[in-house]
């Protein structure tokens, strides 16, 4: 199971064999998902079984399905399936439950959410679903999963991921970001710098609407493929990102996204354990302008941006949070928001 093609259903017959998930000879049905840019994402289905059992198989790529040539090493399908192993010790009713690996070829296999029952976060976003108490359930998750594995040594060890971390997260948003403002470019390697060296906790790396499902249990947190042994504060602040971007998407919201906004931070903030408070708030207010920056001239731009004025809008608040960085987070949201009232 290598390359960048949709894989075969040979490959993944023998992939669920190894993971034990598929008798020899047995019959089952693979249907592409749609979504997603880094990897093959199938629903299995096993009909002849009694009752009937279908799960989700997931293959990294080796070449992500975008524009610019972007590459990342496809042993970040371990990563995640570590990932979900022990998030899923710590906030069980968080993460899809693993059923099973095969490192051989890069793949796994994990519970099978239903669509209806379980809406992409984004969707709901997109659609005027927004409510603060989904953030905050989110916040106490990420914040549960940092707390839980941070000063630990041995998931230090476990996901010593920076050669999968550096080209899917840092060199994407903040480096190929910098080519395009050179009177930023010191600025955000320097954030790159920092975020490297800063090793506190098991980060999940993608924490996007995108990577969210909304269920009666909860927020359901997928897609961990940057999982990383590294500074929590990515976390907190790749997720704000998206809610003051979505103030663009739809602007008629943008006090519900910013209620997001206000009930992730204060709730994360509010769990942090394992260092001081302002060290991290001011760790998320230094990356987050570089990260919004990035969303309009990095490698991967939020696919709605499409208007110059609205790209013209992040750049003015990036830019200038990048050139005199703050240490609170307030400062940004407020600047973002009479960036988009015009006053």
């Amino acid at each position: 199971m290598h390359g960048t093609g949709p894989s075969t259903n040979q490959d993944v017959r023998i992939a669920l064999e190894r993971m034990g998930l598929l008798r020899p000879g047995e019959a089952f049905r693979a249907e592409t998902l749609p979504g997603g840019v880094s990897s093959d994402i199938l629903r299995v289905d096993l009909p002849g079984r009694s009752p009937a059992l279908y799960f989700c198989f997931k293959r990294a790529l080796a070449k992500l399905k975008v524009a610019a040539d972007w590459r990342a090493p496809v042993e970040r399908n371990h990563a995640e399936a570590e990932w979900l192993r022990v998030a899923g010790e710590l906030v069980p009713q968080a993460v899809p439950r693993l059923l099973g690996e095969d490192t051989q070829s890069g793949a796994f296999a994990m519970e099978y959410l239903a669509p209806a029952l379980h809406p992409v976060w984004k969707s709901e976003l997109r659609d005027g679903n927004i409510h603060a108490e989904t953030a905050a359930a989110i916040a106490r998750s990420i914040a549960a999963i940092h707390a839980g594995t941070a000063q630990r040594t041995d998931f230090a060890q476990r996901f010593a991921n920076d050669h999968i971390f550096h080209p899917i997260r840092l060199e994407p948003y903040l480096l190929a970001t910098a080519a395009h403002h050179p009177d930023c470019a010191a600025r955000l390697r320097e954030l790159v710098e920092t975020t490297a060296r800063t090793k506190l906790a098991l980060i999940h790396g993608d924490l996007s609407p995108k990577n969210i499902l909304v269920a009666a249990r909860g927020p359901i947190l997928l897609d961990a493929e940057c999982a990383w042994y590294g500074d929590p504060a990515f976390d907190l602040a790749f997720c704000l990102n998206h809610m003051l971007l979505k103030c663009l998407w739809r602007p008629q919201w943008r006090e519900w996204y910013l209620a997001c906004f206000d009930a992730l931070a204060s709730t994360y903030l509010e769990a942090v354990t394992w260092e001081p408070r302002a060290a991290i708030e001011a760790r998320v207010s230094h990356l987050l302008p570089g990260l919004l920056l990035g969303r309009v001239d990095g490698k991967s731009p939020a696919e709605y941006l499409t208007d110059e004025g609205d790209k013209q809008r992040v750049r003015r608040v990036a830019r200038r949070f990048l050139i005199e960085p703050t240490d609170g987070l307030a400062n940004l949201r407020d600047a973002w928001n009479a960036e988009l009232r015009g006053t």
